[in-house]
């Protein structure tokens, strides 16, 4: 089971870190990915990280503003959100992925956790 946290409500430019927790499940077992779903729209890669926490993949609207890490000992995978804009408002959900990060192609993600909502006020 994965655990999403820390969404809320924030001023454009203002900054977020959200939690994906597992539970009953090592995360250090996956490859881990964040996705957002606006109203109204299809659900939308954000990043994804390895086993290992070495690779990276971000799609290009957030490159250079979020940050996605883990720390395989609490179990835990964050992103950090910074510069957040109104079009980043969204309900934010963490995957797990048997599969390797590699290329620019996310992985199939095969596990996920319930949505945190994160909503960027003008």
């Amino acid at each position: 089971q994965l655990l999403a946290s820390g969404g809320g409500l924030v001023q454009a430019g203002g900054s977020l870190r959200l939690s994906c927790a597992g539970s009953g499940r090592p995360v250090s077992n996956y490859a881990m990915g964040w996705f957002r779903q606006a109203p109204g729209k299809e659900r939308e890669f954000v990043a994804a990280l390895t086993r290992r926490g070495i690779t990276t993949l971000y799609a290009d609207f957030v490159k250079g503003r979020f940050a996605i890490s883990r720390d395989n000992a609490l179990n835990t995978v964050y992103l950090q959100m910074n510069s957040l804009k109104p079009e980043d408002t969204a309900v934010y959900y963490c995957a797990a992925s048997r599969f390797p990060v590699v290329g620019t192609t996310p992985p199939p993600f095969d596990y996920w956790g319930q949505g945190t909502q994160v909503t960027v006020s003008s």
